[in-house]
């Protein structure tokens, strides 16, 4: 069951019709006068996003009239769970299976709502689901989604590295899933030196989740995803601008820890690994510092040049980890920088990979799934800017310029054992609204990769 999407059309249920602007002259010469009358009046131009009651002759609501966009995808009508009177509602055409389990996914994610901690809406109007929609999938996109969302608009307060990987455990629980935690002066024992230095100074103890699912001989997928619960820049200290939504800097977990959901959820024939480096980068007499050289799993010294470049720190221990495996495919999401955000905006999520074929396949799925990515270089020339004179590498590049290029660099220094990696920089929240896309925490890039991993692992 899909919350707000129904198999059974109750009696009354009100027609939903899509229009395109350029459908718009056609589709009016088949409708009464009255009708073209109502929709002139009303200024009504079948504009993506535009909705219109048509009334009965009773006064009632006869039918909803939408202007859309072609092809049908799936934000087509996501933003109308959020005008539309409370009801239910049906395609007045049928949009064909792949449209149908697109536009009721829209629906879904149109209804998600952060209710933690402020009463919210309470309840959105239902779509019957047209003829061919998978359900399951929409529910499964839906969960993951909203999954990532919610912790990613939780507050820091809430959402330590502790409460990150109890989330972690009880959807390791939930699949069957192998699940481990290392946590604190652990980490040293266990030889992850870079993730005990950056969290080590914050009174939540940091630690590296570690959950395992799916049949050990099958092709091994390994997911890394950036836990940083809280970023004060360490003592290379944000503004206050800067730290203010600092709270999503563990928007690459949140991501992978969706993806991973559904992944499992669809019972892929994978051996499925995911990695979740958890700390908080915060100020204390015992922080790590500029100047200092940290050894990393690897064993490549790192010279610290900003103590605000700490999620590749945590991700390199995290990812040489995953490659000891030989993973055939390695994926790692971070809200890594603002220089990735300068290059490719708010909406796109910056993708960097040295496989071609994986990213021919990524954008294909991208483009199909309205999960926008756009490949950056990686471009091996400014690997020289991160040299340093007294260890193997530096954290940050000594220009102020590719700083999103730079930090990948740095993170496929760590990634050698895997036979395929790719790295997204993303944003990990809307700061604007779009249909279906609420202001707050967003889930970039996992439709498409799930997309990716479905097509490439098929279920017998």
């Amino acid at each position: 069951m899909v919350p707000h999407v129904a198999t059974d059309a109750p009696e009354g249920a009100v027609p939903l019709r899509l229009v395109a602007a350029n459908e718009l002259e056609s589709w009016l010469a088949g409708r009464t006068a009255a009708e073209r009358q109502w929709l002139s009046r009303h200024g009504f131009a079948a504009k993506s996003g535009e909705w219109l009651a048509l009334p009965g002759a009773d006064g009632a609501v006869a039918e909803i009239v939408a202007g859309v966009e072609r092809p049908l995808d799936v934000w087509s009508i996501a933003g109308l769970p959020g005008v539309l009177p409370a009801g239910a509602y049906r395609l007045a055409d049928s949009p064909g299976a792949e449209s149908a389990t697109a536009l009721a996914t829209g629906w879904a994610l149109g209804t998600y709502e952060f209710t933690r901690y402020k009463t919210g809406r309470g309840s959105f109007p239902t779509l019957i689901a047209p003829e061919g929609t998978d359900l399951a999938e929409v529910s499964r996109v839906r969960e993951a989604v909203f999954l990532a969302r919610d912790l990613i608009n939780m507050p820091s307060e809430d959402l330590g590295p502790a409460e990150l990987a109890a989330v972690a455990l009880d959807l390791a629980g939930q699949f069957g899933a192998e699940s481990e935690v290392i946590v604190g002066d652990d980490l040293l024992v266990r030889n992850f030196p870079m993730v005990h230095a950056v969290g080590r100074a914050a009174t939540g103890a940091p630690r590296l989740i570690d959950i395992r699912w799916g049949d050990p001989t099958a092709p091994r997928i390994t997911l890394v995803g950036k836990g940083v619960c809280f970023d004060s820049g360490g003592l290379d200290l944000k503004t206050a601008e800067g730290m203010r939504w600092m709270k999503k800097d563990m928007g690459g977990a949140a991501a992978m820890l969706g993806l991973a959901r559904m992944v499992m959820d669809a019972g892929l024939p994978v051996r499925l690994r995911l990695l979740v480096p958890a700390v908080e980068n915060a100020v204390a007499g015992n922080a790590f510092r500029p100047g200092d050289i940290l050894r990393s799993r690897l064993g490549k010294t790192v010279e610290i040049g900003n103590t605000d470049a700490e999620g590749r720190l945590i991700l390199a221990d995290a990812l040489a980890y995953g490659a000891e495996e030989q993973p055939e495919l390695m994926i790692d999401a971070a809200t890594l920088t603002g220089a990735a955000r300068v290059a490719v905006g708010l909406e796109l999520g910056a993708t960097f990979t040295d496989d071609d074929d994986l990213w021919q396949a990524l954008e294909r799925h991208a483009r199909a799934e309205r999960d926008p990515l756009w490949r950056m270089p990686l471009w091996q020339p400014y690997r020289k800017s991160m040299e340093s004179r007294i260890a193997d590498i530096d954290n940050v590049g000594t220009s102020r310029y590719g700083g999103a290029i730079t930090a990948a660099l740095f993170l496929q220094e760590f990634t050698g054992g895997a036979k395929s990696w790719v790295h997204f920089d993303i944003m990990g929240f809307n700061m604007t609204p779009r249909p279906g896309r609420p202001v707050g925490g967003e889930a970039f890039a996992i439709r498409a990769l799930y997309r990716l991993l479905a097509e490439r692992f098929p279920k017998p």
